[in-house]
């Protein structure tokens, strides 16, 4: 802890990120920011003292707290792996097709240029992600959050589809969390020292780095991790029958499907939707190109199934309240 003491004959405006002279701080002579677990207490026309924790700059009687840090997660996801187009690369089917909406499936409703979706290769879009980050001290506690781009090669990216991500946190350990609609979601074991002035490389697909909970993501080719595909339902488990199936879900949404008219299990539902878990802009139940065995697949094959039964759960291995 430090304490900084600063002694001004004029008004001081704060703000995070600029200069804005709060009516709050007129009326107390002094105001209150919170981020995260860090606090800052203040004074404006006289003595300045408080306490923080991070990264914080006075000049000239002005005060600047950046909590802002430099991200570079690397993942895969197991649905655009299963029958890859290149060798070690996601398929990007639902950018090729023009699915991936321009607007992010998560809270912030995070928005991009249409153009983003246009870059081909390797850093080809291949869907919207969540990233978040917890506090070193309590695996339950979201500290920030946001909504990113996931290229073909696994780099995570801002929502302008190339820059390094930055997250509106301050310096300090922290946990990292990577989450998407129809995959279970991979924290890291342990805290990750995450600062401002330099990009820290977050590497799931590597096989040799830990993730907290047992068997939080499945092997790929490789030798590569991807987070585990087929949770449609939204409950955080993979499961063919039983209690809790995904299966049915996809069955739903096909007999339901406005073009459906003949209810056939067969029909093929395009777009950008949840039930897709091999993400080929295709959701079918059964047929030519079905996504139900994707999960019966991953539920024979995972290795705490020693029975392998069907009604096995996949659990998301991630700290909750």
């Amino acid at each position: 802890m430090k304490n900084i003491i600063l002694i001004s004959t004029f008004l001081v405006s704060y703000t995070v990120f600029g200069q804005q002279l709060l009516k709050s701080s007129i009326d107390s002579g002094g105001d209150l920011y919170t981020t995260g677990n860090h606090q800052i207490v203040y004074t404006l026309g006289e003595t300045f003292t408080g306490e923080f924790q991070g990264n914080i700059n006075i000049s000239e009687g002005f005060i600047n707290a950046r909590f802002q840090i430099k991200i570079s997660p690397i993942v895969f996801l197991q649905g655009p792996l299963f029958s890859p187009n290149i060798a070690g690369l996601m398929n990007d089917d639902l950018r090729s097709n023009n699915y991936i909406p321009t607007t992010s499936p998560y809270a912030d409703n995070a928005t991009v240029d249409a153009s983003v979706f246009t870059v081909t290769g390797n850093n080809a879009i291949v869907d919207w992600v969540w990233v978040e980050l917890r506090q070193g001290d309590d695996t339950t506690k979201i500290i920030t959050s946001t909504s990113a781009l996931l290229q073909r090669d696994g780099d995570i990216v801002a929502v302008d589809g190339s820059s390094t991500l930055v997250l509106n946190a301050a310096s300090g350990n922290h946990y990292v969390v990577v989450k998407h609609r129809n995959h279970l979601s991979v924290m890291s074991a342990n805290p990750i020292a995450l600062v401002e002035a330099t990009t820290t490389i977050v590497n799931f697909t590597n096989s040799t780095f830990l993730t907290f909970g047992s068997h939080a993501q499945v092997q790929s080719t490789n030798n590569t991790m991807a987070l585990w595909a087929g949770n449609v339902n939204g409950d955080d488990i993979i499961q063919y029958s039983g209690t809790n199936p995904d299966v049915p879900s996809i069955l739903s949404e096909v007999l339901n499907a406005s073009g459906n008219f003949l209810n056939f299990p067969t029909y093929i539902v395009s777009g950008y939707n949840t039930h897709d878990i091999n993400m080929d802009g295709k959701t079918q139940y059964t047929g030519t190109e079905p996504d139900s065995p994707f999960i019966l697949q991953n539920v024979l094959a995972h290795p705490g199934n020693f029975l392998n039964f069907s009604t096995y759960q996949i659990q998301e291995r991630l700290p909750e309240n």
